[in-house]
Formats: C-alpha cells, sequence, structure tokens
C-alpha cells in the first residue's frame, strides 16, 4: 500500500468512526451555511437531495412489511390482540394530549401577533369524513396498495395476513402446512436482515444526500422573511418541548415504566437527531426499530407492531404543529377563534394526524385541511411553506419520540423488554452488533 492510499484509508476510517448520526447533523449545519451564503445556485444541488428521498422511499415498504410479519411470527394471536390493543389506545390518547397541548400553548403565548401577511395559493382539500378515514384503510386491493404507497393499507394488510398466517400455523394438522407458515415467517426475518444492510448504505449516502436537501430547499430564501415567522417556529417549539418532557418523559417514562428519562434519551438520541435531520418518520424508521431493538432493549415482537403502526398514525408532532398554526394563521388574517371551533379543530386535528403521511411535506397538506375546517384562508399554507422545513423537523423529531415512548411502556406491560440491560444500565453491556446510527 502506497503511502497516499494509506492515507486515504485513514482518513476514510476517522471518518467512519463519527457516528453517522453526528456526519448527519453537521450536513444539516453546512447546507445551511452554503443555501445562506451562496444563494439560489444552491439549489443545483436539488438532484442530490431528491436521490436521498428516492432511496429512503425505496425501502420503507419492505422495512415495514417484514418487519410487521417478523413481529407477528413471534406473538400468538391472543398476545397480537393486547399488544395491538395497548399500542393503538396510547396513540390514541398521546396525540389527543399533544393537540391539546398545541392549542393550550398557543392560546397562551398568541403566535402571529405583529407578523404581516404576505399571501401566497394553496389548492383546496375536502376534509374527509369519519367514514371515509376509517374505510381507507382497508384496501380494496392490496396489490394497488403496495403499489402506491399506501401505508396504512399496507399495514393493515399485512398485520390481519400475518395474524391468518400464524393461526394457519398453529391450527393445522399437516406438517407441510405448518412448515410452509414457518418459512414464510423465516423468508420475513432473512428479508428483514437484508433491508437493513441496505439501509446501512442508504444512510451512509445521506450524508450527501441531507447536505444536499437542506442546501437547496433553503436557497434563495429571505433570511428576514423566515425571521418573522419565528413567532410559530418558537410556539410550535415550545409545544413539543412540553410534550416530550411531560407526556413522555415524566409521565410515560418516569411514571408508567420506571425508569430514568435521561437513559430513555439516550437510547432514543439516534432515531431522535435522524428524525430531525431528514424530517421523515417513515424513513427513520429504520434507525427507530435499530434504536428499540438494541439501545431499549425491546423485544421484536412489540417494536415490529407498534414502530411501522407509529411511524404512520402517531402523528403527535403533526398535531401541534397543526394546531399551534391554526391559532397563528387566525391571528394574522384577524379572526381569532372561539371555544367552539377549537374544540372542532382539535378533533379533525387527532382525526387527519392518523391518516398523514410520514413523509417530508405532508403536514402542509394536512394544513389545508385543518384551515378549511376553522374557516380560515388556504393562502395561508403559502405563508407558512417559508418554515416548513424547520417545522416538519420539530414535529418529525416529537413523533419518533412518542413512538420509542409508546413502544417502551407496551414493551413494559406485556414482558417484552430487558431493563437490566442496554441504556437502562449504567453502560450499555448489550453483545449486538453497532447499530447503523453508530457505524
Amino acid at each position: 500500500m502506497s503511502d497516499s492510499e494509506f492515507l486515504v484509508f485513514r482518513l476514510w476510517h476517522r471518518y467512519h468512526a463519527v457516528p453517522i448520526v453526528y456526519r448527519l447533523a453537521i450536513s444539516f449545519v453546512l447546507g445551511t451555511v452554503v443555501a445562506f451564503s451562496v444563494g439560489a445556485p444552491a439549489s443545483r444541488l436539488a438532484p442530490l437531495g431528491d436521490l436521498f428521498l428516492n432511496l429512503l422511499e425505496m425501502i420503507v415498504v419492505p422495512v415495514v412489511i417484514f418487519s410487521l410479519l417478523a413481529g407477528v411470527r413471534r406473538l400468538s394471536p391472543r398476545q397480537m390482540g393486547r399488544v395491538g390493543g395497548i399500542v393503538l389506545g396510547l396513540y390514541a390518547v398521546t396525540t389527543a394530549v399533544a393537540a391539546s397541548i398545541g392549542l393550550a400553548v398557543a392560546n397562551l403565548l398568541s403566535p402571529g401577533q405583529g407578523v404581516v401577511f404576505t399571501g401566497g395559493e394553496a389548492q383546496s382539500a375536502q376534509p374527509p369524513s369519519i367514514n371515509e378515514v376509517l374505510l381507507g384503510i382497508v384496501p380494496t386491493n392490496p396489490v394497488s396498495a403496495l403499489a402506491n404507497g399506501d401505508l396504512l393499507s399496507i399495514i393493515f394488510f399485512v398485520i390481519v395476513f400475518g395474524i391468518a398466517l400464524a393461526i394457519a400455523r398453529d391450527r393445522a394438522d399437516e406438517a407441510v402446512v405448518q412448515n410452509g407458515a414457518e418459512t414464510f415467517f423465516e423468508l420475513a426475518e432473512a428479508g428483514m436482515n437484508a433491508v437493513f444492510i441496505l439501509v446501512w448504505g442508504v444512510m451512509e449516502y445521506g450524508v450527501i444526500g441531507v447536505f444536499a436537501l437542506v442546501a437547496s430547499e433553503l436557497a434563495g430564501k429571505d433570511v428576514g422573511a423566515i425571521l418573522a415567522l419565528g413567532s410559530l417556529v418558537a410556539v410550535v417549539f415550545v409545544g413539543v418541548l412540553i410534550h416530550i418532557t411531560v407526556t413522555y418523559l415524566a409521565v410515560i417514562v418516569g411514571g408508567l415504566v420506571g425508569e430514568s428519562p435521561l437513559a430513555f434519551l439516550r437510547g432514543a438520541k439516534n432515531a431522535m437527531i435522524t428524525a430531525f435531520s431528514i424530517r421523515s418518520s417513515s424513513a427513520t424508521l429504520p434507525v427507530t426499530m435499530t434504536d428499540a431493538e438494541e439501545r431499549l432493549r425491546i423485544d421484536e415482537s412489540v417494536y415490529g407492531f407498534s414502530l411501522p403502526l407509529g411511524s404512520t398514525a402517531n402523528m403527535d408532532g403533526a398535531a401541534i404543529r397543526q394546531a399551534v398554526t391554526v391559532v397563528f394563521a387566525a391571528n394574522v388574517v384577524g379572526q381569532p377563534l372561539g371555544l367552539g371551533d377549537q374544540v372542532a379543530i382539535l378533533l379533525v386535528t387527532v382525526l387527519i394526524s392518523i391518516g398523514t403521511a410520514g413523509v417530508p411535506g405532508a403536514g402542509l397538506i394536512m394544513l389545508t385541511i385543518v384551515l378549511q375546517q376553522a374557516g380560515l384562508p388556504l393562502t395561508v399554507v403559502g405563508f407558512v411553506a417559508a418554515v416548513d422545513p424547520v417545522l416538519g423537523r420539530i414535529a418529525t423529531m416529537n413523533n419518533v419520540t412518542g413512538d420509542l415512548a409508546v413502544s417502551t411502556i407496551a414493551a413494559k406491560w406485556t414482558g417484552a423488554i430487558d431493563l437490566q440491560d442496554g441504556v437502562w444500565t449504567t453502560t450499555e453491556t448489550g453483545s449486538s452488533p453497532p447499530s447503523v446510527a453508530d457505524e
């Protein structure tokens, strides 16, 4: 090996020794610096960022399918009913609490006062009824749901198919049926391992992808315009901080689980940083699942079910964001909201957040529905879009933290967590290989 080759090898080794979540955070900062120092030409980096998003979207559906089947394999149908009921109930409660916190903080701090409305256009969205939301979860064509990336429908079909396969395995007298079902589950296990190898490669490219995404998103933006919306960002941040600190850390981890909130944060930090960097709950799912298994020591029978479901159905951060943004919009246009209006907004926010895709930009689509329910002009969407990248990152970090908190308490109640290992001890003693986020 020549001196130059040896130098390259050493530099690559030192680069690779830095945990990837920190490399992603550095990429986010550098992308912001380039966006505001170079200006509009930085938008030419967009294809590199788009490639990263395409790679992430490519692995989301396989991760959901394989992880759900692997999780169902470890649960009897009776256990599935118990775990499923706990997880769904907790997601519904935390989302309602999140929306309530968002409205309370917004009414107290009144974001938007003194901000000049600059206009903007948005397409109208028809609010779906409860029946439409519930019926939309059940796919009329599972293949079409797979092709369209309809995660809620995919999750529903995979869960019911997995349960049916488990029942067929347990009830069958013929060895061919039992072996066939078990082989199907083993293929899912192998597929999940293969997908996580793909995840490692995608996240390595993510260092470039995050830099390009941030630089191209913020290129040409007026710093003054972003600062003018600081009150909205600040209030959303306060709401998320209260929700994470009180609901997740104090009530769930400290009170119900009976463990150290700081230990939980150590276990969830990789997923939280990744979520903030790429602002996609679905794309962060592989890192979230790795943290659940290797750091929080949650059994796959729980996190294999709760985390894929949470990446789509648990949108606490989105609920806070929408509640605050509606109050902000009302203040900006001079149309205060009454108590009845806010109660209706609370219900719609919780309902709509269940079906909000865990991908960048979905928050703006959700906002058009909530604004229409409140009778506010949809042009506010164009105004809020200036800070959507920041709001999306804050909300996504909240979502992922909530997914792990709910998974932790669900695992505690079902005896599917090892609180004598991982981050719950003074030093992490697990023998598992390093996670993607620690590579």
